[in-house]
């Protein structure tokens, strides 16, 4: 089962209620559902003349059907709709909440964010609190638990990824097999192609729902695709210790961060990887990275004394920080992008918080670097 797009796909149906739809044949001058081929998942919307709904479903041939998986929103507050009699429109579309901008205000420090991923888990929750599952071994808010692991292992894994399905994938470091939990709280272990000591350090979710880890010692790519095959590819570029977390460009290619590779490696839609040159490099610079609201990726500083930062357009380019790691090491590790554009470093052995502002409404301006001293007066 693959997530399939396709463009000028529209039909109607006249099913009502909460589940599956039929589908009807193909308007005039646009593309069948058939075309997103059977067993596959895709985007849908349907529209009737006040309801509609927005989600994912998987399209199945037989019948031409299309279910309804996970809703990103609809006219019901965001839940599924009953629909009403009479004939709905039903089209392929991606929907704004799936885009790489829309992602959450959240870090994509090490782990990569995409927020058809969390919609897909949030749904999948709701639905289940709805009917009276109970996720995990706790339910109860504010109570701290534990549970139990599978597979376990000193620094066995390295950041974790959210699938579409609500699966977490741990990212393998030094673990020989993958481990994740489900949406119902499960955890179970899988086999990997590749493994090696102090492999990936890292992962970030494709807009076709593959998961790659980002390579640290690998010298192969590894990835789950939505389907929970794992399979590897070919690197441009390999190394001891080379990149540390990935962000996922607005474009869709996937950045991995360097932290003492020469060079940057990204991976694109189609899945081709390649290199190009940084501004800035050498031993431990950067662990992970954040997309600004412009498109800008910031790579985040360890041991660096400037800033780099990749842009929409692909230029690399470096800035002044006010606060460095001179004599002190591993200043930072991780960002953070706050609702009004800011990016907070995350600090593991500075003295001063420092942040820098994306925002172009700023005062200041996009792109300054400001510190926060912690002794100022």
């Amino acid at each position: 089962m693959a997530l399939v797009l396709k463009n000028k796909v529209k039909t109607t149906t006249t099913s009502t209620g909460t589940g599956a739809i039929t589908l009807s044949s193909a308007v005039s001058g646009y593309q069948d559902f058939s075309v997103i081929g059977n067993g596959n998942e895709t985007y849908y919307v349907i529209r009737g003349s006040t309801q509609w709904e927005v989600g994912k479903g998987t399209y199945t041939s037989s019948g031409s059907s299309l279910s309804r998986d996970f809703v990103f929103g609809s006219s019901n507050n965001g839940a599924l709709v009953d629909l009403a009699g009479g004939t709905k429109d039903v089209l392929c579309a991606y929907p704004a909440a799936a885009m790489p901008l829309g992602v959450p205000y959240c870090d994509d420090s090490e782990i990569g964010t995409d927020l058809s991923g969390w919609t897909a888990f949030q749904a999948a929750l709701n639905n289940g609190v709805a009917s009276g599952t109970t996720f995990g071994n706790n339910n109860t808010n504010g109570v701290v638990s534990t549970y139990s692991l599978v597979y376990t292992k000193v620094d066995a894994y390295s950041g974790g990824v959210l699938a579409p399905n609500g699966d977490i994938y741990f990212v393998p470091f030094s673990a020989v097999v993958g481990q994740k939990i489900s949406a119902a709280g499960v955890v179970s272990t899988y086999s990997l192609v590749y493994t090696t000591g102090d492999a990936y350090a890292g992962g970030v979710l494709a807009p076709n729902g593959d998961i790659h880890f980002v390579p640290f010692i690998a010298n192969v790519g590894q990835k789950i695709s939505a389907a929970g095959v794992v399979s590897t590819y070919s690197l441009v570029y390999t190394g001891s210790g080379t990149y540390q977390g990935g962000v996922l460009a607005p474009n869709g290619d996937i950045h991995f961060v360097p932290f003492s590779a020469n060079r940057g490696q990204k991976i694109n839609v189609s899945g081709v990887v390649s290199t190009y040159s940084l501004v800035y490099t050498g031993s431990g610079l950067y662990v992970g990275g954040v997309l600004a609201p412009n498109g800008d990726i910031h790579f985040i500083l360890y041991e660096a004394n400037r800033g780099q930062k990749i842009s929409a357009a692909g230029v690399v380019s470096t800035y002044s920080l006010v606060y460095t790691g001179a004599g002190v090491g591993t200043v930072y590790v991780g960002g953070v992008l706050t609702p009004n554009g800011d990016i907070h470093f995350v600090p593991r052995a500075g003295v001063r918080g420092q942040k820098i502002s994306t925002n172009p409404g700023s005062p200041l301006g996009p792109g300054v670097c400001l510190s926060s001293f912690l002794n100022k007066f």
